[in-house]
């Protein structure tokens, strides 16, 4: 099978290309929109040339966050979007390198006066989640800027938290936002864990595209059916053996009980190259971008393997995307 590992620009069935910070305003305003991604690492061990998982949606004069892994709001100014000009957040699953820059995106929303509404969407355990950072926010809110008889102001205001699950559909501006539970957990089905966590898969259908995002999954059966037929497909890929020796030489003192846990969870809740080549051949995407990548980088002779992996089952155009793409 020929290598169609193509760069963007090469790329027909991805809209745009080059960095995001070279888009025009004009591709967020039409029925494409544009996909920035912001971190393409793959947490939890952070990397000096990624930033954690997060990614931007901009449409229809809109700026949505899928994930806000830390760093976040550092990204964002790249392409001149401040945390206060946010008006969505979608989270994929409660995994700190998928959450951590929300605090962030709060507080500095509420030291700049943001004041427009702010939804947060996520899974089962999101609005908990957003309470507890709300809270932590409260002696720095009350202190303010320390000026003597500065009026109060609510940091909580105009914040609200929308929790879903793998079935729903919803409508936001314009965009139908389709969910699926993918298998990021495996709980067993009826257990207390099950009913109150997910991990979560979206499919974003513009009026001219459809964009999937996986999140954090292993192979699953729900996000094929979810992606079927989108125009573009941003899945997680990761190097599963590598990432486990790093695991192993990050945390030399991990006690062998948790180790052993870690290294099921990769081994079962994440794509390796092959499987995210079978998904996109099985789901007919006309293009894939790959991110939350751990694995050899691309000037390593190794990283060429990953392109094979995936051009062996899946004939379309892709790519692994770096931090600050647009698609």
């Amino acid at each position: 099978m020929t290598l169609k590992a193509l760069p963007i620009a090469l790329a027909a069935a991805i809209t745009l290309a080059g960095p995001a910070a070279a888009q025009s305003a004009d591709t967020m305003r039409d029925g494409v929109g544009t996909w920035v991604t912001l971190g393409t690492s793959g947490g939890p061990v952070t990397n000096p040339g990624r930033s954690q998982p997060a990614n931007l949606l901009r449409f229809a004069g809109k700026d949505y966050l899928v994930d806000v892994g830390d760093g976040a709001a550092g990204q964002i100014s790249k392409v001149d979007v401040q945390s206060k000009m946010i008006d969505g957040v979608f989270i994929s699953h409660l995994h700190f390198d998928h959450t951590g820059g929300l605090a962030a995106i709060l507080g500095l929303r509420f030291q700049t006066s943001g004041s427009d509404p702010l939804t947060i969407y996520g899974p089962p355990g999101t609005r908990k989640m957003v309470e507890g950072l709300l809270a932590s926010m409260v002696p720095g809110a009350t202190a303010n800027y320390g000026v003597a008889g500065a009026p109060p102001a609510d940091h909580r205001a105009g914040i609200e938290v929308v929790e879903l699950r793998g079935g729903d559909s919803i409508t936001v501006d314009g965009m139908r936002v389709q969910v699926a539970s993918n298998t990021h957990y495996s709980f067993p089905p009826q257990s207390d864990l099950a009913q109150r966590f997910q991990s979560l898969s979206y499919r974003f259908d513009l009026p001219r595209r459809s964009i999937v995002y996986t999140g954090d999954t292993g192979p699953s059966d729900a996000v094929e059916t979810l992606a079927m037929d989108a125009d573009l497909l941003v899945a997680e890929m990761m190097d599963i053996p590598l990432t486990i020796e790093r695991m192993r030489m990050a945390n030399p003192g991990m006690p062998e009980p948790i180790l052993r846990s870690m290294q099921t969870h990769l081994s079962d809740h994440h794509l390796s190259a092959s499987d995210v080549g079978e998904l996109a051949s099985r789901s007919r995407v006309g293009a894939v971008a790959v991110t939350h990548f751990s694995g050899w980088a691309p000037a390593d002779a190794r990283h060429a393997e990953y392109l094979r992996q995936i051009a062996e089952f899946y004939d379309g155009p892709f790519v692994i995307a770096d931090d600050m793409d647009a698609f």
